[in-house]
């Protein structure tokens, strides 16, 4: 599985995240910028922790992610420690601009590590 979705995710900007709902119980879907470095895919909450899909992960720890018709279904790890914040930021900005990053994402005090293997 860990092959499929590191192909799946060759060349690709976006995915899609699932994560279940903290009051609902329901799945909720958003797409998202991420970055992969090692063997763990990163993601930024555009409002940090006051993003929704952030708070609900927070409260259940599991996460699907899905690109190309791949999807993996792993738990999450959240990053709190600003130094490790900032790298992951800053990973963020050589893939998708400085600028762009800066623009989209006003908070960053945390982020989410995600294990590809």
């Amino acid at each position: 599985m860990a092959n499929a979705i590191w192909n799946a995710l060759e060349g690709v900007r976006e995915v899609e995240i699932t994560v279940t709902g903290r009051r609902t119980g329901r799945q909720i879907s958003h797409p998202v910028w991420f970055v992969q470095e090692d063997d763990n895919l990163f993601l930024v909450p555009v409002t940090g922790s006051d993003s929704q899909w952030y708070k609900n992960v927070r409260r259940t720890p599991m996460i699907q992610v899905a690109a190309n018709g791949t999807a993996l279904s792993s738990s999450v790890t959240p990053i709190t420690d600003a130094a490790q914040v900032e790298h992951v930021v800053d990973l963020f900005r050589a893939k998708y601009g400085a600028q762009r990053v800066n623009e989209y994402y006003p908070k960053h005090d945390v982020a989410v590590q995600i294990p590809l293997g």
